[in-house]
């Protein structure tokens, strides 16, 4: 026992000797590495700064500068707040083309059908329309560039077809009838894209306008269709805000001023650093003696809900649909000099009956982003869950009558979503495509005729007619495509169904003027604002009368 102890004591003594030399190598070690470390001082605030230059300088790969200086200002952009921002140069520049309204390309509508991207419009008066290029053409070749059976998405095509003004493109082209490539070449220009979708009479004295975003022009596009429409006897106006992110102030408070008493009051910021500042409207708005009904919906954002919460706090008109987004955050844009832009948030908005129009932020940026999904789930967005009244603050209007807060524009009268179903086989057909495929289909191959018959969107509205023989085609099609044919769907549905595949016949013909007249006749939000300025709908509280 006591021989195998003296045995074993070597091997313990080295062993220790082997440790206390690790550890004495590894202090002297890290004592070197702190005498060669540079000491980089920072003065406040130019911390991130400094932890860019120690990872630049000792981190172990190579690093790409811009990716993580993009990531770095998103991330601390994020924790402010879901709205201020970080923009690269390339997302700056295709920021302000969308705000200005315009960009540059080659000016055609088109969609990937069989992984080939083909000219649904060219845009009138636009290069490629001066090019000769014709709806129903594939596009297979951009100069060198293959796009015809590549999986390519749409941004990466966009990328090949855009360009600045005056560059040229040389496309190759399969035309229905020929059996070689037509050959184009595009110079491209300037397009001019619009934020008043579409504007009609209704029927008579009842007018309806589309507005799907706030740009540079919008408010000048407005007020022109406005003046169209009184031209022709309408004094009752249906302003569709659905879907409309927002974008610049001045359009939205022109256009308010454009309805609006004099005095009253659009809209009021304050920030922690900027004092409250009211915006009232002028009292030279020409459209102040009509009446309106407004249609907002859960991606009514931003400016949308500037306009809507003045309308509906001011007692001009009824606000329909469902709670607005809640985007109510002043934004500055500060140029960073390199082409890349910080917006940063300064103000809050609130409309004139002192509602703060930002939904509550106090979670995670993708908690914010899921607050949508989460109000359809609750059942708020279905009719079936009213609760979220009772968790508001309760406003008043010009006229007392009680609106609500917490976060976005409560419309007057929620129009939920339908949840029979039977209307899910119709949402299958429009959520794969098919309706789009089968219309885009069905025109090329008759446009001519179609033309011919129909010389303008309202003849087509007016006077086309989808027979039951070209109906049952298309749900043939459908079955061919995998869908099943639900015939007490159909039943329910069916003249829903064929109003739609009119609307997109339509708007394959004459793009947008084509398409609202005849698909609205099926949208039961535009049927209710429609109701309530012929007086079939009461709203409590509320009468047209100033």
């Amino acid at each position: 026992m006591e021989q195998n102890a003296r045995n074993r004591f070597p091997w313990v003594f080295c062993t220790l000797v082997f440790v206390l030399g690790l550890l004495a190598g590894a202090f002297v070690m890290q004592r070197r590495i702190k005498e060669v470390q540079p000491v980089i001082s920072y003065t406040h605030g130019s911390k991130i700064g400094a932890v860019m230059q120690i990872i630049e300088s000792n981190y172990v790969d190579t690093v790409n500068d811009e990716q993580l200086t993009t990531e770095g200002l998103t991330s601390i952009l994020h924790s402010l707040d879901p709205h201020s921002a970080y923009m690269p140069p390339k997302e700056y520049e295709e920021a302000e083309e969308e705000i200005q309204g315009n960009f540059q390309g080659i000016g055609v509508q088109f969609r990937v059908i069989s992984d080939t991207p083909t000219v649904i419009l060219p845009i009138s008066g636009g290069p490629s329309e001066r090019a000769g290029i014709l709806a129903g053409d594939k596009i297979i070749m951009a100069d060198k560039d293959t796009l015809a059976g590549r999986k390519m998405n749409t941004d990466d095509i966009v990328k090949k077809l855009k360009g600045p003004k005056g560059t040229k493109v040389r496309l190759g082209l399969k035309r229905s009838g020929t059996d070689n490539l037509v050959w184009v070449t595009v110079k491209r220009d300037v397009i001019p894209t619009y934020s008043v979708d579409a504007h009609f009479v209704v029927e008579p004295g009842i007018g309806y306008v589309k507005v799907s975003k706030f740009a540079t022009k919008t408010a000048y596009e407005f007020e022109a269709a406005l003046a169209e429409l009184a031209d022709k006897g309408v004094n009752r106006l249906i302003i569709d805000l659905r879907s409309n992110g927002g974008g610049l102030l001045t359009p939205c408070l022109e256009m308010a001023d454009m309805l609006l008493a004099k005095d009253d009051v659009i809209v009021y910021t304050e920030g922690r650093n900027r004092r409250r500042s009211e915006l009232h409207a002028t009292g030279y708005g020409d459209f102040q003696h009509m009446q309106l009904a407004v249609l907002i919906d859960e991606w009514s954002a931003s400016a949308s809900e500037i306009l809507s919460g003045a309308i509906q706090d001011n007692d001009r008109g009824v606000i329909l649909g469902r709670r607005s987004f809640g985007k109510g955050l002043v934004q500055e844009q500060m140029d960073l000099g390199d082409g890349s832009a910080l917006r940063l948030t300064v103000a809050r908005y609130y409309t004139p009956s002192g509602r703060c129009i930002q939904k509550p932020y106090d979670g995670s940026y993708e908690e914010y982003e899921e607050d949508v999904m989460r109000r359809y789930l609750s059942g708020e967005m279905t009719g079936q869950d009213s609760s979220f009244h009772a968790d508001s603050v309760k406003y008043y209007t010009k006229k007392g009558r009680v609106v609500y807060g917490g976060g976005g524009i409560m419309p007057d009268v929620l129009l939920p979503y339908k949840t029979d179903s039977l209307f899910v086989y119709m949402n299958q057909i429009s959520n794969r495509g098919y309706n789009y495929d089968y219309s885009f289909r069905y025109t090329t191959a008759h446009r001519k005729e179609l033309k011919r018959a129909y010389p303008s969107a309202e003849a087509f509205t007016r006077d086309f007619v989808l027979e039951d023989a070209l109906f049952e085609d298309f749900i043939r099609y459908t079955e061919e495509k995998g869908l099943p044919r639900d015939t007490a769907s159909l039943a329910k549905y069916g003249q829903e169904m064929r109003l739609t595949l009119k609307a997109l016949i339509g708007r394959d013909l004459y793009d947008d003027a084509g398409f609202y007249p005849t698909y609205l006749q099926r949208d039961d939000d535009f049927m209710e604002a429609l109701k309530v300025l012929k007086g079939e709908r009461e709203v409590e509280g509320f009468s047209f009368a100033r």
